[in-house]
């Protein structure tokens, strides 16, 4: 059952990351919005099954990790059910909407980042506990420890206000190909953990 688990999860993963791309090329924002919705518990259930297989020496990273995938998970479902609810069916005032209204730049975009600053650590925590016998395996772990690195961008750029321009409608291609490219970086993740658990 761990396995089944883990490996759903992993597909889950797999997929959302790619419609995700898709979706951010057509643009298609509610696709977008409502496959981040699936992602978080993909990576839950993928997550969980590194957490099943590790060994007592990487008990406290494997928890880590978990504990990080779950506020990840709050964190990105309350952003992006809001973003398929409120923001696209009720007719916000513009206070409302400069807050709530993920494409504005505002509190809950950077509710965004926060949540994938906080996978960014799971995945490194997770990448500890990988006993890494293949060549896939050492590929699958480096990359989930290396994508750590993304915790202190998606932590710190929101207290930059870098992304303020939002607020008044400058929608630029640069977030589109920042996204593509992590796309591009976590799609192997969720193919890898597929390999790892089948």
């Amino acid at each position: 059952m761990n396995r089944v688990i883990a490996k759903t999860g992993a597909i889950v993963v797999t997929v959302t990351v790619a419609l995700f791309a898709v979706c951010m090329l057509l643009p298609f924002p509610f696709g977008s919005y409502l496959v981040c919705m699936l992602l978080p518990i993909g990576y839950i259930m993928m997550t969980a099954g590194f957490c099943s297989e590790c060994d007592e020496n990487h008990k406290a990273a494997a928890y880590a990790g978990m504990t990080f995938a779950a506020v990840y998970a709050v964190l990105i479902l309350l952003v992006y059910f809001a973003q398929t609810t409120a923001v696209r069916l009720d007719s916000l005032h513009e206070q409302a909407l400069r807050i709530l209204d993920y494409a504005r730049g505002g509190l809950f975009f950077s509710y965004d980042l926060l949540g994938y600053a906080m996978m960014a650590l799971s995945t490194f925590f997770v990448g500890l506990t990988i006993n890494a016998k293949t060549k896939a395996d050492k590929w699958l772990k480096y990359l989930m420890i290396i994508h750590g690195i993304f915790f202190f961008g998606c932590l710190i750029m929101p207290m930059t206000g870098v992304f303020r321009s939002m607020a008044d409608g400058d929608t630029s291609t640069g977030g589109v190909i920042a996204l593509e490219f992590w796309c591009a970086y976590f799609l192997p993740v969720g193919i890898l953990a597929y390999r790892h658990f089948r």
